[in-house]
C-alpha cells in the first residue's frame, strides 16, 4: 500500500515531523511518501489561508494521486479535503476528520489542543462542518509567539501538557485531540502523563487511509462527490487541468 502526505503548508520542518509520525503509525507493508507545497504560508491559521493550502493541495493530489493508493491532507482543518474528493479516483484523508472520528470512539466529548488564538474561530468551524460541535467540550490554545513552528512543541511542551489537563478538570472532557501537523507525535510522547486518551491526526489518518483502502468501497459516480463536470478552464497547471478534464 503506498500513501502520499501532501503538506499544505511551506515549513519542512513540519513535512519531517509528519513522516516520522506517519512511518511510526503505518503499517509494515506501507510506504509512507511526503510532499510540501511549493507555495503559500509557513502554517495555517486562518480561513483565507486555508484557501491558499486548499489550492497548493490540490495541485499536489492532481500531480501524484495516480502513484498511490490514498491521500492525505496533512493540516488540522482539512483545507481542500471534500473538494480533492470529487476529483480523485483513491480516498481523501483530513487529520481533523480522521482525529476527531477516532476521538469520538473513545470517549463521549472531545477538546481540542491548538497552537494559537487566532487558529481556533476556524477550527470551531470545522467542527461544526463535521457535525460534532455538542461533542467539543473546548479548544485550548497556546497564547505565545511561535518562534519556529516545527519547534512548537519542543518550545512549549509543558505549557502544553497543561492546557490538555486543564481540558480534562475543567472542561469535562474524555479525549484530547492534539490539532495540527506541527504537534504530531507528541500524543505518544505525553499520553501517559495524562488522564484520558490522547488522539494525533497524523496516525489517525494514516490509519484511516490504510482501512478505506482495505475496504475497497469504490467512489461515486453519481451524487454530490461524483467527478466535477466538465467545463472551459484557463490557467491552471497542467496536471491540475488533466485532472478536471477526465472522464472515466
Amino acid at each position: 500500500m503506498r500513501i502520499l502526505l501532501i503538506n499544505p503548508n511551506i515549513s519542512q520542518s513540519v513535512s519531517e515531523l509528519i513522516r516520522s509520525e506517519a512511518t511510526h503509525a503505518a503499517s509494515v507493508d506501507t510506504r509512507i511518501d511526503v510532499v510540501t507545497a511549493p507555495v503559500g504560508v509557513a502554517y495555517i491559521e486562518t480561513r483565507f489561508e486555508a484557501i491558499v493550502g486548499a489550492y497548493a493541495a490540490a495541485c499536489l493530489a492532481a500531480e501524484h494521486e495516480a502513484d498511490y493508493d490514498a491521500l492525505i491532507i496533512a493540516a488540522f482543518g482539512d483545507p481542500g479535503v471534500r473538494g480533492i474528493r470529487e476529483a480523485v479516483d483513491i480516498p481523501v484523508v483530513g487529520l481533523t476528520e480522521a482525529a476527531l472520528m477516532s476521538a469520538c470512539m473513545l470517549g463521549s466529548r472531545f477538546s481540542i489542543v491548538a497552537i494559537s488564538r487566532r487558529i481556533t474561530a476556524w477550527y470551531r468551524e470545522c467542527v461544526l462542518a463535521y457535525g460534532l460541535i455538542d461533542r467539543l467540550a473546548s479548544i485550548r490554545h497556546l497564547d505565545v509567539h511561535l518562534r519556529d513552528v516545527g519547534s512548537v512543541q519542543d518550545d512549549h511542551a509543558e505549557q502544553l501538557r497543561l492546557l490538555c489537563n486543564q481540558a480534562v478538570d475543567e472542561d469535562g472532557a474524555d479525549v484530547i485531540v492534539l490539532a495540527g501537523a506541527p504537534l504530531a507525535g507528541l500524543a505518544r510522547s505525553i499520553r501517559k502523563e495524562l488522564p484520558v486518551p490522547v488522539v494525533d491526526g497524523v496516525s489517525s489518518a494514516v490509519r484511516h487511509a490504510e482501512t478505506l483502502v482495505a475496504l475497497a468501497s469504490g467512489r461515486a459516480t453519481r451524487g454530490s462527490y461524483a467527478r466535477p463536470p466538465q467545463k472551459p478552464n484557463k490557467g491552471l497547471p497542467a496536471a491540475l487541468q488533466a485532472l478536471l478534464e477526465r472522464t472515466t
